[in-house]
C-alpha cells in the first residue's frame, strides 16, 4: 500500500533479529519466573511426559502415605487398649488369686462367734438369760456327712457332747470344759482322740468355738426352762443370738434353738448316685430327685410324691422359699430342683445352686456378700417323708404329716469374701467388655480388639500391602467366665482362663508391635521413594536459575547491541534530512 512505511533491508533485519532477541529473553525471564525449564509438552514432550509420569506416581504414593499414617494410628490405638486390657486381666487374676487363698483359709474351720461381751465372768448363772443347769448341745460331723462320736476326753464318746453351765461356773471353766472335748472317730469307746473344739474369747470378749478337725458341728441350746423363749435368751445371754435360729425338729410341733456352722463356703451335697439300692454311676442332671443314692446304695429320699412335699430354703433367718419336689405328676429332677432356686427372686440375688457333673454334687453358694447363713428344711409331707443332701450336721431333714424340720446353716467365715470377690470379679469382666465393645479402642471406625482387620497397602497399584489381624477381646473371646468361688478347682480353672488371656493379649500386643514396625519402615521407604519420583521430574523439568540468568544477561547485553546496529541502519535515511 502506499501508506505503508517501507523499511530497508539492513533496518528489516536489525528488527528481526531484536524480535528473536525479546522473544529469547521472555522465554527465560518466564523460566526464571516457573522456576522450570519445561512447563508443557511444546518446551518438550518427551521430557514433560516422563517428569508428568514420576509426578502422578510421587502423587499417588503420598496419597498412600496418609493411609500409612492413619493405619499407625490404628495400631497405636489399639496398643492402647492392649495395654489396658493387660491391666485388666492382671487385676482378674488378682481377684482370683485372692479368692483361692481365701477359699484355702475359709475351708479350714467350721466357726461360730458370738457378740456378748463374757470377759471376766466368774459366776455365768448370774448372766440374764443364763441359768442354773442350762446346757448346750454339741455335735460335730466330717465334710461328707459322716457322724463322729465325740466326748470328754477318756470319758465315753457318744453322737453328742453336753455342756452344762452350773452355778459359779465362770467363763475360763465353760472354755476348758468345751476344750476338753475329744474325738472319737471309731464309734463306741472312750473319747482319745483329737480335740474336737478350740473354744476362746476374742479381743472384744465374745465366745468364739471352732472345730479342729476340719469338720462341722451344731450346736443346740437347751435351757432349764425348756420353752422355746428360754433356749433363745441362752443363745442370746451367750452371743448367739443373731445367729441361732428356732428351728422346727420333726417333734409333733416341737422346736430347737440350733446353729451349724460348717468348714465350707458352700452347701454340698453327698455324691449322688442315679439308683438305689445299688448305684452304679453318678446321678445326672436328669436324674428325678426320689430315685437318688449315696455310694452305699442308701436311698436318700422317701414318700417324695405329692404336690405338699417341699423343701425349704432361707436366707439369715429370712422368708422360707418353698421348693417343689414333686410336681406335674412326679418327682422333680435335679436340674428341675436346681432351676427352681435360680428362678425363685427372693434367692437369687443371694444364692445360687448348680450340679458338678464331676463329682454328682448339688452345690449351693453364695452370691452376696451379706449371705450367713442358709437354711434347709422339709415341710407339708403327707406321710413320713426324708431328703437326705448331706447338707449341715442333720443331714437326713425328716417331715411328718404334721410337723417339718429345718437346719440353719452358717457358712465358713470366707463365704461373704468369697461373694465380694465375686462380684468384684464379674465387674472387671464387665469391664473388659466395655472397654472392647463400646469403641473406646476403635480408631475411625476399625477395633483390631474386636475382630476387625487393618489392610495397609504400600504401592499405587495395591499389589504390595500388609493385614494386620484383629481379636476379639471381649471376655467371652478371651475365654473368661464369670466367677465361681465356691470350690478351688473352679477357682483354679478361673485362674487358669485369666493366665492363658493374659498371655493371649501379650502375644496379640508382640503382633501388633512387630506390625507397627513394618508399617513404618515401610512408611519411611515410602517418603524416600516420593523424594526420589519427585527429585526424577524435577531434574526433567527444573531451570537451572545460573544458567537462565547468564541468558538473561547476555540476551540482554545482545539487545543492546541490536537497538544499536538499527540505529546505526537508520543513520543512512536521516542524512537525506541535511538535503533540506
Amino acid at each position: 500500500m502506499t501508506s505503508d512505511v517501507v523499511l530497508t533491508s539492513a533496518l528489516r533485519s536489525n528488527l528481526l533479529s531484536l524480535q528473536n532477541t525479546q522473544s529469547a529473553i521472555d522465554k527465560t525471564q518466564f523460566h526464571l519466573s516457573s522456576g522450570r525449564k519445561i512447563n508443557s509438552a511444546l518446551d518438550g514432550p518427551q521430557a514433560f511426559f516422563a517428569s508428568k509420569t514420576l509426578n502422578n506416581r510421587a502423587g499417588d504414593l503420598t496419597r498412600l502415605l496418609d493411609g500409612i499414617g492413619q493405619s499407625i494410628q490404628t495400631i497405636k490405638a489399639a496398643d492402647n487398649g492392649v495395654t489396658a486390657l493387660t491391666s485388666l486381666v492382671e487385676q482378674a487374676d488378682s481377684i482370683a488369686t485372692s479368692a483361692k487363698d481365701a477359699l484355702a483359709a475359709g475351708q479350714v474351720e467350721a466357726k461360730l462367734t458370738g457378740d456378748v461381751d463374757l470377759s471376766g465372768i466368774d459366776d455365768l448363772a448370774s448372766v440374764n438369760g443364763i441359768a442354773n443347769t442350762d446346757t448346750f448341745i454339741l455335735t460335730v460331723t466330717k465334710e461328707d456327712g459322716t457322724a463322729i462320736n465325740i466326748g470328754a476326753y477318756g470319758g465315753a464318746a457318744a453322737a453328742t457332747a453336753t455342756i452344762t453351765i452350773n452355778t459359779n461356773d465362770s467363763i475360763d471353766e465353760l472354755l476348758a470344759e468345751i476344750n476338753n472335748i475329744a474325738l472319737q472317730v471309731n464309734g463306741a469307746g472312750n473319747a482319745i482322740g483329737d480335740q474336737a473344739f478350740e473354744a476362746s474369747l476374742d479381743a472384744g470378749g465374745n465366745l468364739s468355738i471352732k472345730t479342729l478337725n476340719g469338720g462341722n458341728f451344731n450346736i443346740n441350746f437347751v435351757s432349764a426352762a425348756a420353752t422355746d423363749v428360754g433356749n433363745l435368751a441362752l443363745a442370746q445371754a451367750l452371743g448367739f443370738g443373731d445367729i441361732a435360729r428356732t428351728l422346727v425338729d420333726a417333734g409333733a410341733g416341737t422346736n430347737n434353738v440350733e446353729a451349724t456352722a460348717i468348714a465350707d463356703v458352700a452347701l454340698r451335697s453327698f455324691a449322688l448316685y442315679d439308683s438305689a439300692p445299688t448305684p452304679d454311676t453318678l446321678a445326672t442332671r436328669g436324674d428325678i430327685i426320689s430315685a437318688l443314692a449315696d455310694e452305699d446304695g442308701n436311698a436318700l429320699f422317701a414318700n417324695i410324691n405329692s404336690a405338699n412335699d417341699e423343701y425349704i430354703i432361707g436366707i439369715n433367718g429370712g422368708t422360707a422359699q418353698d421348693i417343689a419336689l414333686f410336681q406335674n405328676g412326679g418327682a422333680v429332677t435335679i436340674q428341675e430342683f436346681i432351676d427352681q432356686i435360680n428362678n425363685n427372686a427372693s434367692l437369687n440375688t443371694k444364692i445360687q445352686a448348680d450340679f458338678d457333673d464331676a463329682t454328682g454334687q448339688v452345690i449351693i453358694r453364695a452370691i452376696s456378700s451379706d449371705v450367713q447363713s442358709i437354711e434347709i428344711g422339709l415341710q407339708d409331707n403327707n406321710e413320713i417323708g426324708t431328703a437326705n443332701f448331706g447338707f449341715g450336721v442333720n443331714a437326713d431333714i425328716t417331715a411328718t404329716a404334721t410337723d417339718g424340720e429345718r437346719e440353719s446353716i452358717h457358712l465358713a467365715s470366707a463365704a461373704g469374701d468369697l461373694a465380694q470377690l465375686e462380684g468384684d470379679y464379674n465387674r472387671v469382666l464387665a469391664q473388659i467388655t466395655e472397654l472392647v465393645t463400646n469403641g473406646d479402642t476403635a480408631y475411625r471406625g476399625t477395633n483390631l480388639l474386636n475382630g476387625d482387620n487393618l489392610i495397609i497397602n504400600f504401592n499405587e497399584g495395591r499389589t504390595s500391602s500388609l493385614t494386620s489381624f484383629g481379636s476379639t477381646f471381649t471376655s467371652d473371646g478371651l475365654g473368661l467366665s464369670a466367677a465361681n468361688f465356691a470350690r478351688s478347682s473352679s477357682v483354679d480353672d478361673i485362674i487358669d482362663q485369666a493366665r492363658t488371656a493374659l498371655e493371649s493379649i501379650r502375644t496379640f500386643g508382640s503382633t501388633l508391635a512387630n506390625d507397627l514396625a513394618v508399617i513404618q519402615t515401610r512408611e519411611t521407604f515410602t517418603k524416600s521413594t516420593i523424594n526420589t519420583l519427585t527429585e526424577g521430574a524435577d531434574k526433567l523439568t527444573i531451570a537451572d536459575q545460573n544458567e537462565e540468568g547468564a541468558k538473561l544477561l547476555s540476551l540482554q547485553t545482545r539487545q543492546q547491541l541490536g537497538v544499536t546496529a538499527l540505529s546505526l541502519a537508520s543513520q543512512s535515511q536521516q542524512s537525506i534530512l541535511r538535503l533540506f
